[in-house]
């Protein structure tokens, strides 16, 4: 029951809140500008930003509503995306000018808001041999080079992820979902909290957001929702793995991440910066082939099932 009054009132929170940014947006001008000149903009009109507000306060409010859990976890993981949130805030107001932020301060604070967490000891320690039930501790450096990796990695995939009306928020929702199932099989239920939270807030925002979209989450909460989803799975997913069901968390956020690996490796090949962003994600190339907004993004949900459907068929295996 907790966990429906969570995804209830996250999803009721969310459908409340959307409009009444909405409105603040366009009132301050707060609005993502067409932009002729770069082929990642799909919009041909102005559109709201602020949605990631919404997101923002609705996830923690939910959390703290229905957990009543105020430990030093806890509040670091509250302390450190409000670090990723803020950082996108900063980052779509210089967008809505008309300007880049520059991508090593963003970097620099993203990483920082990574280290926080895994102080915290969120992180990814190691795994249990199949064949003897051993368990394997890496070394020191290597958690934390792994742990770092994922969560910024995951951070930056969700966010390249939200170039169509849709997108990003229906790939978050699957991905939770999932998740929320390996959580509760897991016995986690702070994560399965979190995941289920995740669901209520993103299926409330695509009240708004799927096409056409009346209002857009930007870099503040599509980077939030990435940097979420890496800590759900590091401390949910990823706790008590085999060298088999390591591949769990990457099958369920399977389609952004090979998505992006296959984008960088495309960039490097080409002698491009690896940060600078273009047209290169499947969901551009999709239309480039003539497939409408909405076709590719159903297309990508289907995808992204299929894979979240793989890693529950692997967690059921006990391997």
């Amino acid at each position: 029951m907790s966990f429906l009054r969570a995804f209830t009132f996250s999803f009721l929170m969310m459908l409340f809140l959307t409009p009444k940014l909405m409105h603040l947006a366009y009132k301050i001008n707060y609005l993502e500008k067409p932009q002729l000149d770069n082929e990642r903009k799909i919009h041909k009109e102005a559109k709201p930003y602020l949605a990631g507000i919404g997101l923002f306060f609705s996830f923690w409010v939910t959390y703290f509503i229905i957990s009543h859990t105020y430990d030093s976890k806890i509040l670091i993981i509250l302390g450190s995306s409000f670090l990723v949130f803020l950082i996108g805030m900063i980052d779509d107001t210089f967008k809505i000018n008309g300007r880049d932020m520059k991508a090593l301060p963003k970097m620099f604070f993203q990483l920082l808001a990574c280290i926080l967490v895994y102080s915290a000891d969120i992180k990814f320690a190691g795994f249990t041999n199949p064949f003897d039930g051993s368990y394997v501790l890496l070394p020191t450096w290597l958690q934390f080079l792994l742990t770092i990796s994922w969560l910024f990695g995951v951070t930056t995939v969700i966010n390249f992820t939200d170039g169509l009306d849709g997108l990003a928020g229906g790939i978050t929702s699957i991905s939770s979902c999932t998740l929320f199932i390996v959580a509760l099989f897991k016995d986690d239920m702070s994560s399965a909290l979190m995941a289920i939270i995740l669901v209520g807030i993103c299926l409330g925002y695509l009240k708004y957001n799927k096409f056409p979209s009346k209002i857009l989450m930007g870099d503040a909460g599509a980077t939030f929702l990435g940097f979420i989803l890496g800590i759900i799975s590091l401390d949910g997913a990823f706790k008590q793995v085999t060298v088999i069901s390591i591949f769990i968390p990457i099958l369920i956020l399977g389609l952004p991440i090979f998505d992006n690996i296959f984008v960088m490796l495309k960039r490097l090949s080409e002698g491009r910066p690896i940060y600078i962003g273009d047209a290169s994600q499947l969901h551009f190339r999709l239309l480039s082939k003539g497939f409408t907004q909405k076709q590719v993004v159903y297309l990508l949900y289907f995808a992204s099932a299929c894979l979240n459907l793989s890693a529950i068929f692997l967690l059921l295996l006990r391997v």
